[in-house]
């Protein structure tokens, strides 16, 4: 295992990843230094805020069910931690890279400090493909990674989270393995945890519950009617078929396009989101659902509706096809779907984007409630739970849309503005020790 602190390696990144997407290190700088500008903040803030506290690297050998061994490579950084303990998703993925890991953990401290959350901000990831993989080498990497990153974290120094192919079971075996190490169970050294062990009722949809929350109070300041309001959702995993229901069902928007890794379906009368989600647990995709007209994948970023929900991956909406989003509204329920350029091109286009670090940070939030019952060893009602979801989400909405107007940008900048505040106020306060 090799330990960087405080590195600079983010000098020398490209400015485009392996996929021609822009690097979200890159990404992530970017929005640094125009929030740092837009705040007037010293340069030596932005120094200390350019670069993570801590990157851990960890080889991981794994034998496999042929019985060989095959070694992963896998990353926890953590960013800042001015705030309180870092807080950071896991994600198993093929194309997982440091300069991602580092973008994410970065977007994770400003998450919670947009939130007004005691944490800082981490990140995980594993170079792997589990869509490949069994449950036992699926078991066995994640304990061999809780094992390897045993030491770093801890309910008061980083509680990690599932992110992208991770979920609760993942989190179950990194807690026995941490339990295991420290001679005693400790259900808040993680969160997103079945709840027999300390999970949180409500935890499981809480990210697209506050996808959904964000985007009605940003149709509120539009004067957009939800009843029937149009929506288009480009990923239907967890998180976007999730905000499909809750959109539907809670504020009575049409959800008129959705879309997963093999394609998507429009209907200008609006899909029935029970079938699509029993179609596509039948047949593994959304676009063997009859009746619906069959579009592209990219095609859903530009389908005619009044809120687009971007909820795959980083990187879709580029400069390249900013120009031809027709929805007003815009809810990231992805980390980084929305490139910088693409950003101006849609804040002068008059179209209201509530950023990631705002739009999906339902998840934290919930995970927050959960590490708070794990510590007092408590457990809250699924209504406790989303009404105080609802009032953390439309508080950080209204200061964020506050940012915004008073200062003249765009909601991405407004948010960055407002965390990177919380966060410099709370190391110039602390100081600088020795």
């Amino acid at each position: 295992m090799s330990l960087r602190a405080n590195s600079s390696e983010a000098s020398s990144a490209s400015k485009r990843n392996a996929n021609g997407q822009e690097d979200p290190w890159e990404v992530a700088l970017t929005q640094l230094k125009k929030g740092i500008d837009a705040l007037g903040v010293s340069n030596e803030i932005y120094e200390m805020l350019s670069v993570p506290n801590r990157e851990v690297h960890v080889e991981l050998p794994v034998k496999m069910d042929n019985g060989k061994i095959k070694v992963f490579h896998g990353y926890r950084v953590q960013h800042n931690n001015a705030r309180g303990p870092y807080k950071g998703g896991i994600r198993f993925h093929p194309q997982v890279s440091i300069n991602e890991v580092k973008a994410l953990s970065m977007w994770m401290t400003w998450k919670t400090a947009v939130l007004d959350l005691p944490y800082g901000g981490a990140k995980g990831g594993i170079v792997c493909d589990p869509k490949s993989m069994s449950n036992v080498e699926i078991e066995s990497l994640t304990r061999r990674y809780a094992y390897a990153i045993s030491d770093i974290i801890g309910p008061y120094k980083d509680i990690p989270a599932p992110d992208v192919y991770t979920g609760p079971k993942n989190m179950a075996w990194i807690m026995d393995v941490y339990s295991i190490l420290n001679g005693h169970p400790e259900p808040a050294v993680i969160t997103g945890k079945p709840l027999e062990i300390g999970g949180s009722l409500g935890r499981s949809d809480s990210t697209s519950r506050g996808v959904a929350i964000v985007a009605a109070e940003a149709a509120k300041k539009l004067n957009i009617k939800l009843k029937d309001a149009r929506v288009a959702i480009q990923g239907f995993g967890n998180v976007g078929s999730n905000a499909a229901l809750i959109l539907r069902k809670d504020y009575g928007m049409k959800i008129v396009g959705v879309s997963d890794s093999k394609g998507g379906i429009y209907s200008r009368e609006g899909l029935d989101v029970d079938k699509v989600m029993k179609e596509k647990e039948r047949s593994g995709t959304v676009t063997s659902l009859a009746g619906a007209e069959k579009i592209s994948n990219e095609d859903i970023l530009t389908a005619d509706a009044d809120v687009l929900v971007p909820a795959a991956l980083e990187g879709v909406i580029t400069d390249r096809n900013a120009e031809k989003v027709r929805a007003k509204i815009i809810s990231e329920g992805a980390n980084g779907p929305t490139t910088p350029e693409a950003d101006r091109i849609l804040h002068e286009r008059g179209i209201l984007l509530v950023p990631d670090i705002l739009a999906n940070a339902g998840g934290v939030t919930v995970s927050y409630f959960e590490w708070v019952q794990g510590l007092q060893r408590l457990q809250w009602t699924e209504e406790e739970v989303n009404s105080r979801l609802a009032e953390k989400m439309v508080k950080s909405f209204n200061d964020v849309y506050e940012m915004r107007q008073s200062h003249k940008v765009d909601m991405r900048t407004a948010a960055d503005m407002l965390a990177i505040k919380r966060v410099s106020d709370v190391m110039v306060i602390r100081g600088i020790w020795p």
